[in-house]
């Protein structure tokens, strides 16, 4: 027995007993529990100073590249270049500057980008930019105009520039040149120094052109009255060059508009002061000039007559021509025009726009502060006292 033993092979230290050793653990049920073998993780064994050195950058550089949390570029591409590539191999220039430097990617294309709508204020309407004012083109110049009479000067140096679309309208007291002025600009009278252009033309060196352009009511008419009034207009159509359909028609629409249609077939002369005014104004207007010059031409008009020749006048001005007028009503002229020009003494003292004239007050009393003031009434008891 002693022998047999002796003659066995002795069992090593590594060995494990078997499930029917008697050497086994025991569970509790009295079965042998198997042996679990210790499980080894995978990590990394922490390189020595003697082997670190001999270990490539991008290996000494991936443990602190993998434990850092941020994605960057950088720390993704040495995780990527130290689990990929088991050999252990020298970094090239290439790889080495890739570690260094993150990747360039190639530029997306840009879509452009949409600018936000501004905020509008809240209970405020949104602000649209303002139309632009269409500029006016100059259709009558003046320019240093000037007329004597012996040693008085009616007309001293007279400048003015009129635009299109507008009502330009000149006051003064009486005798103060308006109708001297207003006869020189239609070549009805020769100034002494000065120029005058109608669009463009000269009124004395090319008369043709410039009165072309221009319709005149003057203010001492002139007028064929032994003419019926559809007589008049008929020859004021014809010596303007139109032809006789033409001026039948506009004869018939400006009677209309005028109040006429009853006295066309009456002669001129048996007409009123104010149907003369009207006939001679539907005369200046049938061949549709661009530029009309009105000597007082609301004078004995009735009131109904005069709000239907305002009217006429101010579609004719929207539609592109222009008005020149004199007159004395300062409420008249304040009222239709867009622009006026205050003369005394034969000379200009104030022009432009209405607004720019008369200011915070009135055109009357604008023009009364300029004319030299009011005056005041003396040594005029006598007409206190009434005769029987």
């Amino acid at each position: 027995m002693d022998s047999d033993a002796d003659d066995r092979e002795p069992l090593s230290a590594s060995a494990e007993p078997g499930p029917s050793s008697p050497d086994a653990p025991k569970t509790p049920a009295g079965k042998p529990a198997a042996r679990k073998a210790p499980v080894r993780k995978a990590a990394a064994a922490k390189p020595t100073p003697a082997t670190a050195a001999k270990q490539p950058a991008a290996k000494r550089a991936a443990p602190k590249a993998a434990t850092a949390k941020s994605g960057t570029a950088k720390s993704t591409i040495v995780k990527s270049a130290t689990t990929k590539s088991p050999a252990a191999k020298a970094p090239t220039a290439a790889t080495a500057s890739s570690a260094k430097s993150p990747v360039t990617k190639a530029p997306a294309k840009r879509t452009p980008a949409k600018r936000p709508l501004a905020k509008k204020a809240p209970g405020k309407a949104s602000a649209t930019p303002p139309e632009p004012r269409p500029v006016r083109e100059t259709v009558l110049v003046l320019e240093g105009l000037s007329k004597h009479f012996g040693t008085t000067f009616a007309v001293d140096s007279v400048s003015l520039s009129v635009s299109s679309g507008t009502i330009f309208g000149i006051v003064g007291p009486n005798g103060a040149g308006k109708t001297t002025t207003l006869s020189m600009v239609t070549g009805l009278l020769r100034p002494d120094a000065g120029k005058v252009h109608v669009h463009g033309a000269d009124v004395w060196s090319d008369p043709a052109t410039a009165k072309r352009n221009m319709g005149v009511l003057p203010d001492r008419l002139r007028l064929f009255d032994r003419l019926t009034g559809s007589q008049l207009l008929y020859y004021a159509g014809v010596l303007r060059g139109l032809t006789g359909p033409t001026v039948k028609a506009r004869s018939a629409d400006l009677a209309v508009a005028f109040g006429l249609e009853d006295a066309l077939d009456r002669l001129v002369a048996d007409y009123s002061a104010g149907m003369t005014k009207k006939i001679a104004l539907a005369a200046a207007m049938i061949h549709s000039p661009r530029l009309l010059i009105l000597d007082e031409p609301f004078e004995s008009v009735d009131p109904v007559s005069a709000a239907n020749i305002i009217e006429i006048l101010q579609k004719y001005t929207a539609a592109g021509g222009t008005v020149v007028m004199s007159s004395h009503s300062m409420d008249l002229i304040q009222r239709i025009c867009d622009s006026v020009a205050i003369i005394v003494g034969g000379k200009v003292l104030v022009s432009g726009t209405m607004e720019q004239v008369r200011g915070a007050q009135s055109l009357e009393a604008r023009f009364v502060e300029l004319a030299g003031g009011r005056r005041t009434a003396e040594g005029m008891e006598w007409l206190h006292s009434f005769s029987d």
